[in-house]
């Protein structure tokens, strides 16, 4: 299994968060942004929007890297991330299941929740492993429309 280390936003909503099932679970770290944490994240693949798509041919070296939060508080965890991390963005094909319905704020196209995201990387990394997804509301209808990556 790849080592996952979650850099979640110190005002994220842990009722509303999808990844906080996997607390606790063997092969997940999860650190809280805030208190000047700076995280080296050299050696560890980070997923961002805009990026080389990830591929199974890169290498995994210390694990995943996941930045949790809002949309809109995403830049604000940049901070928290030291040294040079592999950046990478997942295939445009993916959708969330997820039902946003903010009428302020604007998602990505793209855009998943965060527990969807870990799932298809890990996935595309050789780690199939549809248990994360066990505490996620929206598993069912995000694996049924899943293409093959």
């Amino acid at each position: 299994m790849i080592p996952v280390t979650v850099i979640r936003h110190h005002k994220e909503r842990r009722s509303k968060c999808s990844l906080q099932p996997l607390v606790g679970r063997v092969g997940f770290s999860f650190l809280t942004s805030g208190n000047d944490l700076c995280f080296d994240t050299t050696g560890y693949i980070l997923l961002v929007m805009d990026a080389p798509v990830l591929s199974a041919r890169d290498q995994v070296g210390n694990g995943l890297l996941i930045l949790d939060a809002t949309w809109r508080r995403l830049a604000e965890l940049e901070p928290c991330v030291g040294g040079k991390p592999l950046r990478r963005s997942l295939p445009r094909g993916v959708c969330s299941a997820y039902p946003r319905v903010s009428k302020i704020y604007h998602d990505p196209p793209g855009g998943l929740a965060s527990v969807e995201a870990l799932y298809v990387a890990m996935r595309i990394l050789g780690s199939d492993d549809p248990s994360v997804l066990d505490g996620y509301h929206w598993k069912d209808e995000f694996l049924s429309q899943l293409k093959d990556y």
